[in-house]
């Protein structure tokens, strides 16, 4: 169980960093694909299958919108991506630190997860060019959200995972005005 439970928290750091290296639709719904299975897949080892079927249904609205709408490329590492690539790497081994040494407790790979993903989605939204990749980061940050309540000391139902699910499904629905220069 534990193998499935550190492959899930990869998986969520992988979508995070896809994230950030992706500029096309096709890209980013691979990126929120991981993201999703991550942390749905730590939810349900945590028992909370609810709240994980919530952050799944959520993350695949988000993935089918993604994948329905706009031009089908890839995008992964345009020209000039180099300094994502840096941020995904080092995100990736300082939240890798975080979880194994400075924190202690049974849930290293949900902390893990969570740091990697909230500080590499929150980098991407912050330098976003277009529209899709700044919406695509923020389902992921926002299912990284829900999950994070899980590190609480009580339990915290499903209304974080619904609340979560619900961001991460109707984001890319949100209206995007699209320049229209001559």
């Amino acid at each position: 169980m534990t193998a499935v439970i550190a492959f899930a928290a990869f998986s969520a750091w992988a979508g995070a960093a896809a994230i950030v290296l992706a500029d096309g639709r096709q890209g980013l719904a691979v990126g929120v694909a991981l993201v999703t299975l991550g942390f749905s897949a730590l939810a349900w080892a945590d028992g909370a299958w609810l709240g994980g079927s919530f952050l799944l249904a959520g993350g695949a609205l988000c993935i089918v919108e993604l994948i329905r709408r706009g031009p089908q490329d890839w995008g992964l590492m345009p020209p000039g991506s180099t300094p994502r690539l840096i941020l995904a790497a080092v995100a990736g081994i300082l939240a890798l630190w975080f979880a194994a040494s400075v924190t202690t407790g049974p849930d290293a790979p949900l902390r893990f997860a969570c740091v990697a993903v909230l500080g590499l989605t929150a980098g991407r939204m912050l330098q976003g060019h277009t529209a899709t990749s700044v919406l695509s980061a923020s389902a992921a940050l926002a299912i990284a959200l829900a999950s994070a309540s899980a590190l609480a000391p009580s339990d915290p139902g499903f209304a974080p995972y619904l609340l979560g699910g619900v961001i991460a499904g109707g984001a890319l629905f949100l209206p995007v005005a699209e320049p229209s220069g001559a």
